[in-house]
């Protein structure tokens, strides 16, 4: 494989997570195959640059100097939210030629800035997203996402996402088990596919104010196998349906069904990725009642059925 120069851009008020999760795991797979990644970064000048924490970086050379880049790497941060122009006339004019432009977290903000998000689909960090999309109505920005790939440029959430997504980059040059042992040198799962929500149901909704609503969300939370129908928790909480689906909407942003589908799934691939159940006990267990069922909600929300699922994303080491 021909060696891929990894360039990571740096700018005051970056993000040093952002920059160093994503580098030692491009890092890690030189070490592990010699001759696949050169790492440079760059900052504009070729000086140092202050990080969001304090922390300075020193860069090995400035973008004007700095080698064609194979993927090129883009943190967020603060300084990214109001970025340089130079800075982006720069991710302008070479952004396209590299042959991945990746993004973490806020860095999404500079590859739109420099329009390179038009037209295309792309997430950055949930607090963000908003923001982002209404700045660069252009941009299809999904909030839900840990990351998102749109031909050669690949967008993603916030700091550890950064890391899924140059896992999933070292994946697929190196192959699986490569990506592997990188992982567990860094002692995170390779579990996380890119369309995976980030975060959890229960703190993607909102907690509901009224205790027979934070009731319902605790029940559908603790029985997922449950008739979880509408009329069955509007009645649990002593409301119409009516009343409930309103209250519901209203006081956790979602609907009661939506709730219950996030709850079901995200069950499903807890078990999927920590237990050896059978796929027939974790649909019944996780409330779709059927292996059928269970693999086209999987489908319909990550593209994948659950074997295929448990397949790519359970650790090697799950007993």
């Amino acid at each position: 494989m021909a060696q891929r120069t990894v360039l990571a851009v740096l700018f005051d008020g970056v993000q040093s997570l952002d920059v160093t999760g994503p580098v030692e795991v491009f890092a890690g797979a030189e070490l592990l195959s010699p001759g696949a990644y050169r790492i440079r970064t760059a900052s504009l000048d070729g000086a140092p640059v202050r990080t969001t924490s304090g922390l300075t970086l020193v860069p090995d050379t400035s973008l004007a100097t700095a080698p064609a880049p194979d993927v090129l790497l883009v943190p967020g941060g603060t300084g990214s939210l109001a970025p340089d122009p130079r800075l982006v006339d720069w991710v302008r004019e070479h952004g396209p030629g590299a042959g991945r432009l990746v993004s973490v977290c806020t860095g999404a903000a500079v590859l739109a800035e420099a329009g390179l998000l038009d037209g295309r689909r792309a997430t950055t960090h949930w607090a963000y997203c908003d923001q982002l999309a209404r700045d660069h109505p252009a941009a299809e920005i999904d909030p839900d996402p840990v990351y998102v790939r749109d031909g050669p440029i690949a967008t993603s959430a916030g700091v550890t996402a950064g890391i899924d997504l140059a896992l999933a980059l070292v994946e697929e040059d190196l192959g699986r088990e490569a990506a592997l042992t990188i992982a567990r040198h860094l002692v995170v799962f390779l579990r996380r596919p890119g369309n995976q929500a980030q975060f959890s149901v229960q703190l993607a909704a909102q907690t509901a104010h009224r205790e027979p609503l934070r009731e319902i969300q605790r029940f559908i939370t603790d029985r997922p196998d449950a008739d979880l129908s509408v009329e069955s928790l509007a009645a649990r909480a002593r409301l119409s349906p009516r009343h409930f689906t309103r209250a519901f909407r209203s006081e956790t942003g979602m609907t009661p069904g939506r709730y219950v589908d996030r709850v079901r799934l995200e069950h499903a691939r807890r078990l999927l990725e920590d237990t050896a159940d059978g796929i027939e006990e974790i649909s019944r267990t996780s409330g779709y009642g059927t292996p059928e069922a269970m693999r086209r909600a999987f489908v319909k929300a990550l593209g994948t059925p659950p074997a295929e699922y448990r397949r790519r994303f359970r650790p090697a080491t799950t007993p």
